[in-house]
């Protein structure tokens, strides 16, 4: 039997155990958190933090682990890859590669080296520094840590009194201690925030997708809903799928489930954002199965433990889908979950994460979400429409909301 150590304790990995367990795997889940759901489904827990490499790196040689992943769990990452490198396991690519791409900062950097196209980017230790060249951005710019995930810590910034306030809310989310302010790149139409796999280096699976913010919500960077398929243009995909080959290679990754962030800005050039060597949260690989068909997580198992992998083509879209996010719009008392009755037969699957009486907290990233509603539409507008006001058809209500 194989085994598998999985890094975190979040309920997007319930799916990777799931998989795991159907292909006849040992599942092991790791963090400091015992109380997290996924070690009720798990196999085997050990508390040990992720962010210890050296702590991990001796539990996975203690249980002689087959495989070690982080999936959809931004702070294991690294560690899951310096485990694999150190102990011959299958990875996801070079120790070291994988460091830049979990790297704001460094990945930044890395794509203005090698002649990709990025936003400016600067990247700071200490807050007086960052202050004292305040002067000299071209505003908006955007604030976030190095080492964050779920939009925790990001900012926009409008001037140059706003700033302050914006480096101490990146630095109250990063590990490091380190931020960095770059150029914002307005969109033109959606950004997409969606996964992708590669087969010994081979960029075999591209998606791309449409995401979604709440605007009035505390954090308006914090997306709330995604939509497949994307409404990028086809030159701008194709463009993406090209650079994104090209920096798998430069940094010759392997195998992998990837989840990869990009845009056309309102100049109508292609950006790259970010690319992580894991799965995205939000059920990102979960709605392409739906999507597409095609298996994501059990691929990124099979990858992880080392048994064959499907190679996979670009994805063709069965229908026209979304998730919507489900979060409260303040901080109070679940009560219910109110949809409209001419938006339920759209319902492919509603997942809510508390309980009438659970307390619940205003969205202002993932980790506030309670819930996710899959959407399958019957057609393109229709879904548009929906997914332009879903508080028109779909809301979390609090004991503290008025009656209506």
């Amino acid at each position: 039997m194989k085994k598998l150590l999985l890094l975190g304790g979040s309920r997007f990995l319930l799916p990777v155990i799931r998989e795991a367990k159907a292909l006849g795997c040992h599942t092991i889940t790791c963090d400091y958190l015992p109380d997290n759901i996924a070690h009720r489904y798990s196999d085997e827990y050990h508390n040990v933090s992720i962010t210890d490499r050296e702590a991990v790196l001796a539990l996975a040689e203690e249980l002689q682990v087959d495989g070690v992943m982080s999936f959809a769990c931004d702070p294991g990452v690294v560690t899951a890859a310096y485990v694999a490198e150190k102990l011959g396991l299958p990875n996801v690519g070079p120790y070291e590669s994988v460091a830049i791409l979990q790297d704001k900062g460094r990945f930044r950097a890395f794509l203005r080296d090698n002649g990709f196209r990025v936003p400016e980017a600067r990247c700071y230790e200490e807050k007086a520094a960052a202050l004292n060249a305040a002067e000299a951005l071209r505003y908006p710019v955007i604030v976030k840590p190095v080492d964050s995930a779920g939009s925790k810590g990001v900012s926009r910034v409008g001037a140059m009194d706003e700033l302050a306030s914006a480096i101490d809310g990146a630095l109250s989310f990063s590990r490091c201690g380190r931020f960095i302010i770059e150029d914002y790149i307005e969109q033109r139409g959606f950004s997409s925030d969606t996964d992708c796999f590669s087969v010994d280096g081979e960029l075999c699976f591209v998606s791309f997708n449409n995401q979604y913010f709440d605007r009035r919500a505390n954090n308006p960077y914090a997306p709330d809903g995604y939509t497949w398929p994307a409404v990028m243009p086809a030159e701008v995909q194709e463009e993406l799928r090209s650079e994104l080959q090209r920096l798998l290679r430069l940094l010759k990754m392997g195998t992998s489930v990837y989840n990869i962030e990009t845009r056309q800005g309102t100049d109508g050039k292609a950006y790259i954002m970010e690319v992580s060597p894991r799965g995205g949260g939000n059920r990102l690989s979960e709605m392409l199965e739906y999507c597409t068909g095609k298996k994501l997580v059990q691929n990124a198992v099979r990858a992880a433990v080392g048994l064959p992998v499907e190679r996979f083509e670009n994805p063709g879209y069965r229908g026209h889908w979304s998730i919507v996010i489900l979060h409260a719009e303040q901080n109070g008392t679940f009560r219910e979950l109110r949809i409209a009755d001419d938006a339920k037969d759209s319902v492919v699957e509603r997942d809510l994460w508390v309980e009438r009486g659970d307390p619940v907290e205003a969205f202002s990233g993932a980790n506030k979400a309670v819930g996710t509603l899959v959407m399958n539409w019957p057609s393109e507008e229709e879904r548009d429409r929906r997914m332009a006001d879903v508080s028109a058809w779909a809301r979390v209500v609090t004991e503290e909301d008025a009656d209506e």
